[in-house]
C-alpha cells in the first residue's frame, strides 16, 4: 500500500510518500519512502514550472511526404473527386477517403493492405481522421470497397481528378510522352478470375508469370500522368498503340481550347509502336509527333558512313551528336527524317557487341572441342551431335544483334555425323557494322518548323517516362508493387491509386522545383521522410485550485 505521510519537525511540516507491506510475513513495515518537502513545495512541483515542463513520453509521427501528399490530394480534391462518382458507403470512411489513404500509402511507403494500419497509424494523417481505427482500415474493408468501385468509374474518376489538376495547375503541355511496360503477377495459371493477366514478353525477364500491361500518356515538363489504360497482358504495345491514341484523342477533346492545344502539343513515342496501320491513324488524329524508326526499315540511310560529311555537328547541348535531314516516303507519305550519330550510344553499342562477340566465341569454341574430344575417343558416352544439333546450337549463340552477319560457321559432315566443325570472325563485316549502324537513329517527325536539334531532344525526353516506369517498378520506392489482387475489377482500382500516387509525386515535384530547388524524386522522398513530428505527453496540471491543495496538505 502506498500513502502519503506528514511528519512534524521542530513544528513544521514536511511531507513524505511510502509503500507499506507486510514483511516476511511478520509486521507491517515501511518498504520505502520518497521525501516530498514541505506544502509549499509540494505545489510548486504539481502546479509550477517544473512540473509544466516534465515530460512523461513522446509519441514520433512521420510528417513530411505523408503530408505533402495529403496537401496535394487536398489541392486536386482527389477525396470529393471519387465520392461524386462511386456510392458513399453507410459507415466508415467513403470510397474517396480509402482510394486517398491508399494513394498515398504508395506513393510514399508501399505496404499490402494488411499492413496498411501499422502504416498509416504511424503518420501524422492519423489525427486528421480522429475516428479511424485498425478495424476500418482493414484489408477486408479496402477489398470491400474495391468490389464497389467499377470499371467505368476508375475512368470517370481519372478524367475528374485530371480536368481539376489541369484547370488548378499550369501544366506545360507542349511535348506529351507516350509508352507502355508491363507488370508481372503470382496469378496462379488456373486462375480464371482475370482476363487481362496473361502471358507475354515480360520487360523484366520474367515470362514465366502472368502479367498485366499498362500504357501512360505523361507530360515531359514534370512527367504529370494524363492518361492510362491496363490491358492483357499478351497484346503488344504497337496492336495497343490505335486504342491508346483514341482514348487520348476523346481526353483531348474535353480541355479547352482543344484544338489550339493540339497545334502546340507533340507527341512522342517510341518506334515499338510504329506500323503502317498506327500512322495512318496517327495522321488521321492531325497530332504532331516524334518517333523513331528501325534501322532495318532504310537500308539506304544505314548504309551511310557514319563519317560521311552530310552529317553535321549539333548544338552544345547534344554534345557528341552530329545529324542530318531528308525528306522521304514512309508509310504512303512524305515526312522529315533525321538522321543522327552519337558518339556515346556508339561506344555503349560497341562495348556490347564486342562482349556478345566474347561470349559467342567462347560457346562455339566449347561446341568445337566436344566434337573434336568425340572424334578423338575422350567423350564415348551420350548421343553423337548431329547437323541439325550443332546447327540449333549455333542458332542459339548468335542469338544476339549482328552476331549472325558477323561470325560465320562451317560445318562437315559424313552420314548424319558431325566430322568437322569451325568457325571465323569477319573482320571486315565487324567494321562496317560498327560505321553504319553503332550510334545511328533515325528519327521520324512532322514537324515542319522544327529545327534538327528540337527534334532530337523531343526524342530523346522519351528517358522521362522511361524513369517513371522505373521508379514505379522499385521494390524500396516504387508505387505498384506488391500487388496481391486476382480480380479484373480490384486491378483497376489498383491501376488507379497506383496512377494517383504518381500524380501526387509528380506534383509535389513541381511544387518543389517552382520554388527554385531542383532534385530527383528519390532524393525528395528521402529529404521529406527525414521530417518527424514529435507530440510531447506532459504530466496533467490544474487538477486542483492551489489553495484547496494546501489546505488539505496542512
Amino acid at each position: 500500500m502506498e500513502r502519503l505521510e506528514i511528519k512534524k519537525i521542530k513544528g513544521k511540516s514536511y511531507y513524505y510518500y511510502s509503500k507499506w507491506g507486510r514483511v516476511n510475513g511478520g509486521k507491517c513495515r515501511r518498504i520505502w519512502q520518497r521525501y516530498l518537502g514541505t506544502a509549499e513545495a509540494v505545489i510548486k512541483k504539481i502546479t509550477g514550472s517544473e512540473a509544466r515542463q516534465k515530460v512523461l513520453y513522446a509519441d514520433v509521427f512521420q510528417f513530411g511526404v505523408p503530408n505533402a501528399l495529403w496537401n496535394e490530394s487536398q489541392r486536386i480534391n482527389l477525396i470529393e473527386a471519387i465520392d461524386k462518382h462511386c456510392t458513399k458507403r453507410n459507415q466508415g470512411l467513403s470510397i474517396g477517403q480509402y482510394i486517398a489513404i491508399a494513394a498515398i500509402n504508395r506513393a510514399h511507403l508501399v505496404t499490402s493492405k494488411q499492413r496498411i494500419w501499422e502504416w498509416f497509424s504511424q503518420t501524422s494523417l492519423i489525427r486528421k481522421f480522429p475516428k479511424i481505427s485498425g478495424e476500418i482500415l482493414s484489408s477486408q474493408h479496402f477489398w470491400n470497397t474495391m468490389e464497389r468501385v467499377k470499371v467505368e468509374d476508375c475512368r470517370e474518376i481519372w478524367r475528374e481528378i485530371i480536368t481539376e489538376v489541369l484547370h488548378k495547375e499550369k501544366i506545360d503541355l507542349s511535348s506529351i510522352l507516350y509508352d507502355g511496360t508491363n507488370y508481372y503477377t503470382f496469378i496462379d495459371t488456373f486462375n480464371a478470375h482475370s482476363a487481362l493477366a496473361k502471358r507475354g514478353k515480360n520487360k523484366q525477364g520474367r515470362a514465366n508469370l502472368r502479367q498485366i500491361n499498362y500504357s501512360l500518356f505523361c507530360t515531359a515538363d514534370g512527367h504529370i500522368p494524363l492518361l492510362y489504360d491496363t490491358y492483357e497482358g499478351n497484346r503488344n504495345d504497337y496492336a495497343h498503340f490505335p486504342t491508346s491514341l483514341q482514348k487520348f484523342q476523346e481526353f483531348f477533346k474535353g480541355m479547352i481550347n482543344s484544338e489550339d492545344m493540339k497545334e502546340k502539343t507533340t507527341l512522342i513515342f517510341d518506334k515499338g509502336n510504329c506500323s503502317e496501320d498506327n500512322f495512318e491513324k496517327i495522321d488521321d488524329s492531325k497530332f504532331y509527333y516524334v518517333t523513331s524508326s528501325k534501322l532495318d526499315e532504310h537500308p539506304e540511310l544505314t548504309s551511310i558512313s557514319n563519317q560521311d560529311k552530310r552529317f553535321v555537328q549539333c548544338s552544345e547541348d547534344l554534345e557528341h551528336t552530329k545529324a542530318f535531314r531528308i525528306r522521304k516516303k514512309i508509310y504512303g507519305k512524305e515526312r522529315i527524317v533525321v538522321v543522327t550519330c552519337n558518339a556515346n550510344l556508339f561506344e555503349c553499342q560497341w562495348k556490347t557487341l564486342q562482349a556478345d562477340i566474347e561470349k559467342a566465341g567462347a560457346r562455339l569454341l566449347e561446341i568445337r572441342q566436344k566434337i573434336e574430344d568425340r572424334k578423338n575417343g575422350l567423350i564415348k558416352k551420350g548421343k553423337a551431335p548431329t547437323p541439325a544439333s550443332i546447327k540449333a546450337q549455333c542458332k542459339e549463340a548468335l542469338s544476339r544483334e549482328y552476331l549472325k552477319e558477323i561470325i560465320t560457321y562451317t560445318i562437315d559432315a559424313n552420314s548424319n555425323t558431325v566430322e568437322k566443325f569451325d568457325f571465323t570472325i569477319n573482320q571486315e563485316k565487324l567494321k562496317k557494322i560498327a560505321d553504319t549502324y553503332l550510334g545511328k537513329n533515325i528519327l521520324v517527325s512532322n514537324r515542319e518548323f522544327w529545327s534538327d536539334d528540337a527534334i532530337i531532344r523531343g526524342y530523346r525526353s522519351q528517358y522521362i517516362i522511361e524513369e517513371v516506369f522505373k521508379e514505379s517498378k522499385d521494390r524500396k520506392m516504387g508505387t505498384w508493387w506488391p500487388q496481391y489482387h486476382w480480380t479484373d475489377s480490384k486491378i483497376h482500382v489498383h491501376a488507379l491509386y497506383c496512377t494517383v500516387a504518381l500524380l501526387l509525386r509528380a506534383l509535389m515535384k513541381k511544387r518543389v522545383e517552382n520554388a527554385g530547388v531542383k532534385i530527383s524524386m528519390k532524393r525528395l522522398l528521402t529529404e521529406l521522410d527525414g521530417i518527424r513530428e514529435v507530440v510531447n505527453v506532459y504530466s496533467d496540471t490544474g487538477l486542483f485550485d492551489e489553495k484547496d491543495l494546501i489546505a488539505t496538505l496542512r
